[in-house]
């Protein structure tokens, strides 16, 4: 199972999102919930990076499955626009395939 963990502040702004673990819909190099969660993940890091100025820290490490990327302050709007486009994206992919493959925990951070 995949976990996509998102990370608030305790003033509503995004902080981190992780992304875990292989989807298990189907053997390597046929998992579509893999690849759509992948596709969507590296899709809206590559937008922020390339049309924002935010600063952020990323870690990806393919054998583990786990994709993490950490804002140093609160995103712009246009970084904020493109988290909540993710967020949208990957509970679609949650409701169409289920928990059984894709687990969304959304965290709150302590003031």
């Amino acid at each position: 199972m995949t976990t996509v963990t998102i990370t608030r502040s305790s003033d509503d702004n995004y902080r981190s999102i992780e992304v875990r673990g292989h989807a298990g819909f189907a053997d390597a190099g046929g998992d579509i919930v893999c690849a759509a969660v992948s596709v969507l993940t590296i899709n809206t890091v590559n937008s922020i990076e390339k049309f924002t100025q935010d600063d952020f820290t990323g870690f990806q490490d393919d054998k583990k499955g786990i994709i993490r990327i950490e804002f140093e302050s609160a995103p712009s709007l246009e970084a904020d626009l493109l988290l909540r486009s993710y967020e949208l994206g990957v509970r679609s992919i949650s409701e169409q395939y289920g928990k059984k493959f894709l687990n969304i925990k959304f965290r709150r951070e302590k003031s």
